[in-house]
């Protein structure tokens, strides 16, 4: 069986339609949660279904082994990024190269890179006028948003939207295709 590892700093809602998801199965499963945010959602998800959480530090993240060491006891086939706010270290894109996918709230090149996430997208996309936004899914590299596209589609930003409102919508496409696409890519 294949394992998954599920990277969330929040609430958990993306990590939550995956892990239900891949509950029935026969192929893969979710191996483990890392977190990097003490009382984030996703680890209570994590506790109702079985599934052990690895809470991560800055420091050992960004300046020590990146974890590698703790992930590669999994032998993950893939790693997936659901609202995972910091950046991922180039120890562990080396160590699982074309094996980590994000997901992102627009749709890339466009409103990707520093800074861009959650509300901040969204915002970005009103502001601008755009008739339509979407999600993109994407191989991770070592650049913000940059990794080749795996997925993408759209939805229309309709007149007099907000960046909550644009949201609710993205965040349907995200549940309804991030665990789809993951479970083709493994």
């Amino acid at each position: 069986m294949k394992q998954l590892i599920i990277f969330a700093s929040g609430a958990g809602s993306n990590a939550a339609r995956i892990i239900e998801h891949f509950q029935q199965n026969q192929k893969a499963q979710i191996a483990l949660i890392v977190c990097n945010k003490p009382g984030a959602g996703v680890i209570n998800i994590a506790e109702k279904a079985n599934i052990p959480v690895l809470m991560i530090e800055k420091e050992p993240f960004f300046r020590g082994d990146g974890y590698v060491p703790q992930l590669q006891q999994y032998n993950p086939s893939l790693i997936v990024l659901a609202g995972f706010l910091w950046k991922i270290p180039n120890s562990i894109i080396q160590a699982f190269r074309g094996r980590i996918v994000n997901i992102h709230p627009a749709l890339l090149p466009n409103y990707g890179g520093k800074g861009m996430y959650g509300k901040h997208v969204h915002e970005a996309v009103v502001a601008a006028g755009e008739t339509k936004s979407g999600i993109t899914i994407h191989y991770v590299d070592e650049h913000y948003d940059h990794g080749d596209t795996i997925f993408q589609t759209t939805c229309p930003v309709l007149p007099g939207d907000t960046a909550d409102t644009l949201a609710q919508r993205i965040h349907q496409l995200e549940h309804q295709h991030f665990p789809v696409v993951i479970d083709s890519l493994i």
